[in-house]
């Protein structure tokens, strides 16, 4: 089965997830990127007037634009394992746009939250909602300090 592991990441924490993701599935890999990207003021949800407050504020900001064009060889994948942080609850939105603009009819998607606080709430159902197509399965929230061991345990089981 060919993998891609697609991943969006503010901090760094859902990166480093899915590299250990992709390297014991050893899949291919795809860096989600917001056009323009989040600054640390822009992330910064106390403060009211940041971006990410501005958009949880009005659902329509939150239609992020994306650098760059789908992956390579999009087609060729079977499998898709789509990585996000959890904002407000629900998946970081530059996922959702992503996630919008691909079609994964044939495919099984496996959706993974990274988070401190938050659970995975309803952020796979609301994904598979936007999404086009796909065969998706439960998804499953790894804390952002996880261990390399912990994320290798969570690959074996989808195998």
């Amino acid at each position: 089965m060919k993998t891609l592991v697609v991943y969006y990441s503010a901090e760094g924490h859902t990166r480093r997830i899915a590299e250990v993701i992709a390297e014991k599935l050893e899949a291919d890999i795809y860096e989600i990127v917001p056009e323009p990207k989040y600054s640390a003021e822009d992330l910064d949800w106390t403060n009211e007037e940041s971006r990410v407050s501005h958009e949880h504020a009005d659902e329509a900001l939150r239609e992020v634009a994306l650098a760059g064009e789908a992956p390579v060889n999009w087609t060729g994948y079977d499998r898709v394992i789509i990585g996000y942080p959890i904002w407000y609850g629900i998946a970081a939105w530059p996922t959702n746009s992503f996630v919008k603009t691909v079609d994964f009819t044939g495919k099984i998607v496996v959706p993974f939250c990274v988070s401190h606080t938050s659970g995975l709430g309803d952020s796979d159902l609301l994904l598979k909602k936007d999404a086009n197509g796909g065969d998706w399965k439960e998804g499953f929230r790894f804390f952002q300090d996880a261990s390399d061991g912990k994320v290798g345990e969570w690959c074996e089981g989808l195998e």
